[in-house]
Order: C-alpha cells, then structure tokens, then sequence
C-alpha cells in the first residue's frame, strides 16, 4: 500500500533508544492496520501469483506490501518471504495470524539491528526490550487477546484481596477453570503470590504424555474428551493453533475414534 521508502530516506537511522522504541511503534502500528483495518486491501495485494511479496512497516506508521529488497546483504534485516504464498492454502484467520506472528519476529529483529549498530549496551538493550514489550505484540492484536489481556490484568488488580482465598483452592483449578488458549496466561497473572504450599498441589496435575507435572509458565491444552492435560509441546499444539480449536481431541483419543 504506502510505499516511499523507510519515512526519511536511506538516512533515517535511530540512535537512541527512545528513537529505536519510537521506530518500532510506528513500523508496528503500520503492520496491525495493514492485518486489520486495512485488511482487504492487504489481501488484495498479497497475490498468490506474483513473486515472493513481504510486509513492511515503515516508522511512519505506514505500510507496503513488496518484493524484498535487491542490495544483498540489506541495509536492514528483510521481513519473511512469500507471504503470498500462503493466503489461498490456509484459513484467512489463521494466514493473517501467520504474518502477525512473522511481522512480530521481523519488529524485533530490526530493533536490536539498531542497538547493535549503535552500541546498545546491556542495560540500553533490556530497556528497550522493556518498553517494546509493554505493548501488546500483533500476534494479540491480530488473534484479540490483547483485550483478553487487558481485561484479566484489571481483574486482578481488583481482587487483589481475595488473592489468599483463591491460592487455596489452587490444586483444582486447571481442570476446571482454564480454558486452553488463556491456560498459560492466567495461570501466570494468578501464579505470582503463590504460596510453597500450592507447589505440591500442582504436581497434582500431570501431562498425560510425558507424565510431568503441571507448571505455570509452560503451555497446556486440555482433552475435550478424555479430560486429560497436556503439554502443547508434547502434543505439538501451540498457542495460536489452539485458538482456532473448537474441540481439541488428544492423539490418544483421535486414534480411538478412528479405530472405531
């Protein structure tokens, strides 16, 4: 859509990283209009029978689908190729979740191209990583659980008091009350004051494939027929693909009803 180079010529180079944060703002809001307010024309352009076509963000909050750049090496790291590709093989929500997820990857690493062109030091680069971090990546914004987010973090701002009524009855609460796409971050939202005592309570809840115990800061996904809990690594789900589930079916139980 926006062409025009990067908003400031080949010149533009951020040196600090207030202008390395401000750069990754405006390259990321260009990339969410072009995965959601401007998503027909965004489809439109992504045609399957060009070339090789990329995303790109421009800092002044612009967007431009295009070939990559000719000059190798590039003068900045290059978005994932042939997006295009991928538009008619897949389910529009999962293919713009796809190039959310990329387009993430892609922010991220030109950032840091900055700070290691300039010198970030350790301190200089955590910040950064910090202030990026803060926002909502556009994966959330894309797949909606930025809003997810938010509005479980005000919940738990407001029932900060009833922390120590609910750490009790944690042992049960995987099983009954996590859906699987929020399992992993709710548990971290709620899993910050836990007592030593609650960590013999999860051990309760075990993988149903590797036999590990339950913990919070890994994803799991729950059988909507056996009931079983299950790391998604273990069973190759991740946390995008289990947004589009509507019933998950463990390997166990899938070869099951084949048989059947």
């Amino acid at each position: 859509m926006d062409g025009g180079g990067e908003g400031g010529g080949a010149a533009y180079n951020p040196r600090t990283v207030e202008e390395v944060f401000r750069d990754f703002k405006g390259r990321r809001n260009g990339m969410i209009k072009a995965l959601t307010t401007d998503v027909q024309e965004f489809y439109r352009l992504c045609d399957p029978e060009k070339e090789n076509l990329c995303l790109y963000g421009h800092p002044n909050e612009h967007w431009e689908v295009n070939l990559p750049a000719e000059e190798v090496p590039p003068e900045l790291p290059e978005p994932v190729l042939g997006i295009n590709f991928a538009r008619d093989g897949m389910m529009e929500k999962d293919w713009l979740s796809l190039v959310a997820v990329h387009s993430d990857a892609w922010l991220l690493a030109v950032a840091f191209f900055f700070g290691a062109r300039f010198g970030f030091d350790k301190a200089d680069r955590k910040r950064l990583f910090n202030m990026m971090n803060d926002l909502p990546s556009i994966f959330e914004v894309v797949a909606g659980t930025a809003k997810k987010q938010s509005k479980e973090k005000s919940s738990v701002s407001n029932n900060s008091s009833n922390r120590s009524k609910s750490n009790s009855k944690r042992g049960s609460e995987p099983k009954s009350k996590y859906s699987k796409p929020e399992l992993k971050d709710e548990e971290e939202e709620e899993g910050v004051e836990e007592d030593e005592d609650d960590d013999d309570e999860q051990g309760e809840t075990q993988c149903g494939a590797c036999g590990e115990s339950y913990a919070a800061d890994e994803f799991w996904i729950c059988c909507d027929l056996c009931e079983n809990w299950f790391h998604g690594k273990c069973v190759k789900i991740t946390p995008a693909r289990a947004e589009h589930i509507k019933q998950y079916k463990c390997p166990s139980c899938s070869n099951k009803r084949a048989r059947s």
